[in-house]
């Protein structure tokens, strides 16, 4: 006998399990990679993943600057970060330009088509830091900070510099108003390669994600965490917190290869009412073999979901973004996930990555680390994980404040319908059928405007569907949808963090 979560819990804790407070679903679309906002159901659950966009790569190595003197061009994120800004309209890149030469930055109005503006800082150039003798630019990462208290630290930046023995590698931050004019830097604490941050706001920490220095399963992830960025960057080993990230045994390893995978990434960015994670998986082969044939490590980018910022669900563990392990092709291998993670651009989110071919104009043999490019990724919003089928799905009690019932759902070829359970009026004999395909679709009942009158009490709610898929759930105080959940790296339409605009 198979047991639900919730049943489990029922079962275990009685009486407690049923008088459980109801869920707080304000502030954000709800999604179901979980059991969460599922007591019961009888439709399956599907799991799915973008596609690669037609015009990727969107951004190739052309200039002086990223073509490396043909030796290892690169013009790709290497985590750094993608955005959209809504003070300017503009989508923006900070990218890897060169293999260790430079951070550069593109700026975009569709996100498809690029432009390269060019600065002062390297003349001729879209670079945005001043190269320094000795320093080679390793992993970067940028933030966009739109709540930021101080308008000259709206812009964040990591960066981790290689730099030549006795020296050694440094990491170093940065703040800037406009993201190409920096000030800095500031050290960090000793970090690796592939350190990374990003921003909980729901706890409103800064979260570091850190190579721990020893860990004999290879590369792995550990936190630190801090209220102030700058403050952030500088910690003790006591402020490094797990538990340890690591690959387990659904991680498994490429048969082609043979090797153990590895965490050789962890980023994260709040998406609705969760935090949305992506994890580098490495798979191999060792540098030694890569080198030597002249082609990438093979690397994908998976998906993970948190609702308390520790804890993450990785699953299905399968490619989320994959490498195509096919010689010749621009996404061979070594596939990097970015800063900000994705983008909602009106019904679709946008996933950025970096991915190498392995072609060098001047090695006709090929190198590990040459053709770094630009691919977009495309996903339906809210489409990570769908209930489907013909049945119903029924959630534990709810508590909101909002008064209009949205559903991303697809029933254009059959139905959903949606009631309240013991509440008058809003049968599922009263709903008015949902037959269409939308990212934003409003529930309504024949007999019923809204759902004002169950403000603040714990209900339940139960959607019937007919051949039909649902994605996610929210409960508006406007009519016109907007979820006030966080909108991930931003998009068209947002003005800020969260999403406030709705239709």
């Amino acid at each position: 006998m198979i047991l639900r979560r919730r049943e489990f819990l029922a079962a275990s804790m009685g009486a407690a399990w049923a008088a459980a407070p109801a869920i707080d679903i304000d502030g954000g679309r709800q999604l179901f990679f979980d059991d969460y906002l599922v007591a019961d159901s009888t439709v399956e659950r599907s799991w799915h993943t973008p596609a690669i966009h037609e015009a990727s790569p969107v951004l190739k190595p052309e200039t002086p600057l990223e073509m490396n003197r043909g030796e290892r061009p690169v013009a790709c994120p290497f985590s750094d970060g993608v955005w959209y800004d809504p003070r300017e309209g503009l989508f923006k890149i900070w990218y890897h330009a060169g293999w260790f030469d430079g951070i550069a930055y593109a700026i975009s109005e569709d996100g498809i088509r690029w432009r390269r503006p060019q600065f002062d800082i390297q003349s001729g150039t879209n670079c945005v830091l001043a190269p320094r003798a000795g320093y080679a630019r390793d992993g970067v990462t940028v933030w966009l900070d739109v709540d930021a208290a101080d308008p000259a630290q709206r812009y964040k930046m990591f960066g981790y510099f290689r730099r030549a023995a006795p020296a050694g590698p440094v990491g170093e931050v940065y703040t800037s108003h406009d993201g190409i004019h920096w000030k800095g830097p500031q050290r960090t604490s000793k970090c690796g390669d592939n350190t990374n941050f990003f921003y909980d706001p729901f706890r409103r920490l800064w979260v570091w994600s850190l190579r721990p220095e020893r860990d004999p399963r290879g590369r792995s992830r550990i936190r630190r965490e801090h209220p102030d960025f700058v403050a952030s960057a500088r910690w003790r080993d006591e402020d490094l917190l797990g538990p340890v990230m690591h690959p387990d045994e659904s991680d498994r390893s490429d048969p082609a290869i043979g090797d153990p995978t590895q965490l050789y990434h962890w980023t994260a960015i709040a998406y609705e009412s969760v935090m949305l994670g992506q994890f580098m998986i490495h798979f191999g082969p060792d540098n030694s073999v890569c080198a030597k044939g002249g082609f990438p490590k093979t690397t994908d980018v998976n998906i993970g979901f948190s609702r308390d910022g520790v804890t993450w669900l990785r699953s299905p563990r399968r490619p989320f973004i994959g490498a195509s392990r096919k010689p010749g092709t621009w996404n061979r291998g070594y596939v990097h996930n970015t800063g900000g993670v994705c983008l909602i651009v009106r019904d679709q989110l946008h996933f950025y990555f970096g991915a190498f071919s392995g072609v060098s104009p001047n090695n006709a043999g090929g190198d590990m680390y040459a053709g770094g490019s630009t691919g977009l990724a495309v996903l339906r919003r809210d489409g990570f994980v769908a209930l489907e089928g013909t049945g119903t799905v029924t959630t534990p009690p709810i508590r909101f404040t909002g008064r209009h019932l949205f559903l991303n759902a697809k029933a254009d070829r059959g139905e959903l319908s949606v009631e309240v359970i013991g509440e008058t009026g809003f049968a599922a004999s009263e709903c008015v059928p949902v037959q269409t395909d939308s990212t934003r679709q409003a529930v309504r009942w024949r007999s019923r405007r809204d759902l004002s009158r169950l403000v603040g009490k714990p209900v339940r709610l139960r959607f019937h569907l007919t051949k039909a898929q649902i994605y996610a759930f929210w409960i508006s105080p406007d009519p016109g949808g907007a979820s006030h959940g966080f909108v991930a790296a931003g998009g068209p339409g947002f003005t800020g963090s969260r999403d406030t605009t709705g239709a």
